[in-house]
């Protein structure tokens, strides 16, 4: 891609300013449609060092209102940002909508050409690291957010100058480091290092632009060009798209399946039992082992994510509480997930889950998940059709993300049947000390059991992978199902460890 790129091209001053004056006004104009419908615009600045980044972030925020846009540097990397997984510093800085976000260095430069908080064992798998940029970026673009990607590129002459007008400067001379040395030197390798990059992580739905960068004035008047070229056409796009929505009948919709889901509850027992003795005994031998099971995950730095989805009064919160009775607080967090915020829902779907994946060495267990999308989300209409078909592909995309970080995932479906569901229901009614556990979502939940079940099954079949399968947790004996939990724990955290 690098060789179809022309650096000898130039602009006069005066023809720079005319140029300028104009592609200034028309984005001034455009980011007020951008907040207006709610767009997310990314923007990301990728290229050779000295090469103009920092000039043309700041030529492009001067238009921008400064209450509409968020600057992230992305070079250095931080030590909370390296026990985690490699996407999540840019997942959890995606704009909401109305908002521009401007990456100072993106995660493709950072995943082809090297990056601190990509760990030695991943590098050996930068193909699955590159896929999961591909679909990162596909996830966002899906969902509506705007990705513009940028790369400057300058000739090795061009550069060396740069490098040497910036030393004779007192005052300038420490943004010259040795690592930019190196890579004037081997120029010819990073510009194949590059040029791999580009065509490896430009074969999704984002495409990049390359700017020849040899002039900054014809480099700047390109990069306005193509911002506000794109920015004008997904603001028209946008308008259409608000127009025909009010007369697009989706009803209905949300409780299609897919024709070859099987029925997988239907097979599922549930006259599963243990006496009173056997639980106990179980229970305190399976909580000591838990509990070591947690030292050695914090030696090792390895982090589990647990993800709790069941049935309304399944037993979720009193499982939740005998696995962690005897784990040190310290280690682990208990991620309750209600309805989305105002400001959750102004951000891709993903976004409030990524920001509480644990960081190595700390488990994370949710109670109720990201598969809210594929269960509640569909069966009430909370989103389209096309929303929560596409959804199984992203979550397990994610979830394989998180896996070649090294996380572990454990998934429990707490299945119970209508008839004890009604049992329970009655029982928290009864008690007062037990009443705020039951409302009238409940009761609506519960008339919809059939639709429930539908996505419930699709869910499983579509979203049990090779590295997040679902266990699904025979519940009308709580009892049961709280040792069934643990032990799946520790048989998984053994084998991983």
């Amino acid at each position: 891609m690098l060789d179809k790129a022309d650096l000898k091209t130039g602009i006069d001053k005066s023809d720079y300013h005319a140029r300028m004056g104009v592609l200034e006004k028309r984005l001034e104009s455009l980011q007020l449609k951008v907040k207006e419908l709610g767009i997310p615009v990314i923007i990301t600045f990728d290229g050779w060092s000295s090469a103009g980044k920092g000039t043309l972030i700041s030529k492009a925020l001067e238009p921008l209102d400064p209450r509409n846009f968020s600057v992230h540097s992305m070079e250095k990397v931080t030590e909370d940002q390296f026990m985690r997984p490699f996407l999540w510093r840019y997942a959890v800085k995606t704009p909401p909508g109305g908002r521009f976000a401007i990456f100072d260095k993106s995660w493709n430069t950072a995943a082809v050409i090297g990056d601190g908080a990509i760990r030695g064992h991943v590098e050996k798998d930068m193909d699955g690291i590159c896929r999961d940029i591909l679909a990162f970026e596909k996830q966002l673009a899906d969902s509506g957010v705007l990705i513009l990607k940028f790369f400057l590129h300058i000739s090795r002459d061009e550069q060396l100058k740069r490098f040497k007008e910036l030393e004779k400067n007192e005052d300038t001379r420490w943004r010259v480091t040795e690592k930019d040395w190196a890579q004037n030197k081997d120029y010819n390798k990073y510009y194949n290092h590059f040029d791999n990059m580009l065509k490896k992580t430009g074969a999704g739905s984002v495409k990049w632009t390359v700017i020849p960068s040899d002039d900054k004035k014809s480099a700047a008047i390109r990069f306005f060009e193509v911002l506000v070229e794109r920015l004008t056409e997904t603001v028209s796009m946008r308008e259409k798209e608000k127009n025909n929505l009010a007369t697009k009948n989706t009803e209905n919709t949300q409780r299609k399946a897919f024709d070859d889901v099987p029925d997988i509850l239907s097979g599922v027992s549930l006259e599963k039992d243990l006496s009173e003795a056997q639980y106990d005994s179980l229970l305190k031998q399976y909580q000591k082992h838990i509990s070591n099971l947690g030292f050695k995950l914090y030696r090792k730095r390895r982090s589990v994510v647990i993800v709790y989805e069941g049935w309304d009064a399944a037993g979720k919160g009193g499982n939740i509480k005998r696995l962690t009775e005897e784990l040190d607080p310290r280690g682990y967090d208990v991620r309750p997930v209600a309805a989305p915020s105002k400001e959750e829902l102004s951000h891709h779907y993903l976004w409030r889950f990524w920001r509480d994946m644990p960081k190595d060495g700390h488990i994370a267990i949710f109670d109720r998940s990201w598969y809210g999308r594929v269960m509640v989300e569909r069966v009430e209409g909370l989103c389209s059709e096309d929303e929560w078909r596409r959804a199984f592909n992203e979550i397990n995309e994610m979830e394989m993300h998180l896996r070649r970080h090294g996380v572990i995932i454990c998934k429990f479906w707490m299945h119970i049947d209508k008839d004890e569901q009604l049992r329970r229901f009655q029982a928290r009614m009864e008690d007062p000390m037990k009443q705020y556990k039951i409302g009238g979502e409940d009761w609506r939940n519960r008339e919809k059991w059939d639709a429930y079940l539908l996505a419930v099954n699709e869910m499983l079949a579509k979203t049990s992978t090779h590295c997040a399968p679902w266990t699904v947790v025979e519940a009308n004996s709580k009892k049961f199902a709280r040792i069934k939990v643990l032990e799946r724990v520790i048989k998984t955290l053994e084998k991983e460890l």
